[in-house]
């Protein structure tokens, strides 16, 4: 059964560093929660290291650029890691071919920007669906739309045999009080129909791979029984962090705070019935980050 805490500090000592969440966690889509930056504030200097783990559709300098603009100053974490350049090193070794289909928004053309850590990349050309090779994904098109929209793109693209590369895993956000959708629904979908989709952030391995080795960077032999993952999604931040066999902290004042009825600290009894039904298991659970 989780334990509620009312703090990080009553934990934080039993763990050298921290795997975060961003959005619903240290800030909301729009600006910073100030005592979830004092939090991580107050850990790092009792020598915690803290790399933020983001399903971001973008590269660490991009999310960092973010994080300057939501009023998150650069003493409350040590470095990023990011779906977004863990899905731009697959494009770039061509895992879903060279001449692309982009799903997305204008702000998420730095997907393609160059990355100088891959030896010798390909040449990614964005072109027309009835021209590609693959699909890339970093969200929908218009993010109040319902991904079902997509369904006659995505038959198309399916009898092609295109595979669709997700760039962020996240089914949903809420940017203040208004809930959007996220690449992860239009992958979720295109499975669904059948499609093949390839995913880089949480719950999947490979961003938890970009993670540790920003942390050995940082400080090389943290055993994963000393990491503590922090996040608010059911299916990405607390199953990821139990597949890769490390201890969770779930932020229920997130996307789950209508079902645990967090206030300022969730229900208990919902709380539990939630876990349940989500069959997820985290060591620890909190209202908000503080």
């Amino acid at each position: 059964m989780t334990q509620i805490i009312s703090a990080l500090s009553e934990i934080s000592e039993r763990y050298e560093a921290l795997f975060v969440d961003l959005w619903g966690c240290v800030h909301n889509g729009m600006t910073a929660y100030p005592e979830a930056v004092a939090a991580l504030q107050a850990y790092r200097a009792k020598g915690g290291i803290v790399v933020l783990v983001t399903n971001a559709p973008r590269s660490r300098s991009e999310v960092a650029k973010q994080l300057t603009r939501f009023n998150v100053p650069e003493d409350a974490y040590d470095d990023i890691a990011t779906s977004g350049d863990s899905g731009r090193a697959a494009m770039f070794q061509g895992a879903v071919g060279s001449k692309v289909w982009f799903i997305g928004q204008p702000h998420d053309q730095p997907f393609f920007d160059p990355l100088a850590l891959i030896e010798n990349p390909i040449k990614i050309e964005q072109v027309a669906l009835e021209e590609a090779e693959g699909i890339i994904c970093c969200g929908p098109f218009d993010p109040l739309a319902d991904p079902s929209d997509m369904r006659p793109q995505f038959l198309y693209a399916k009898q092609k045999g295109l595979k669709l590369l997700c760039a962020n895993p996240d089914l949903v956000v809420d940017r203040g009080e208004t809930r959007e959708w996220c690449a992860g629904a239009l992958a979720q979908l295109y499975t669904e129909m059948g499609g093949e989709s390839l995913y880089f952030g949480k719950p999947h391995p490979p961003i938890y791979d970009l993670a540790r080795r920003r942390l050995a960077a940082l400080k090389p032999d943290i055993p994963d029984i000393a990491i503590l993952a922090i996040g608010d999604g059911p299916h990405t931040d607390i199953l990821g962090a139990m597949g890769e066999d490390i201890d969770s902290l779930f932020i229920t004042g997130g996307l789950a705070k209508t079902e645990t009825k967090t206030n300022d600290d969730p229900e208990p009894a919902a709380l539990t019935s939630y876990i349940a039904k989500e069959n997820i298991n985290p060591q620890f659970s909190i209202g908000m980050l503080r």
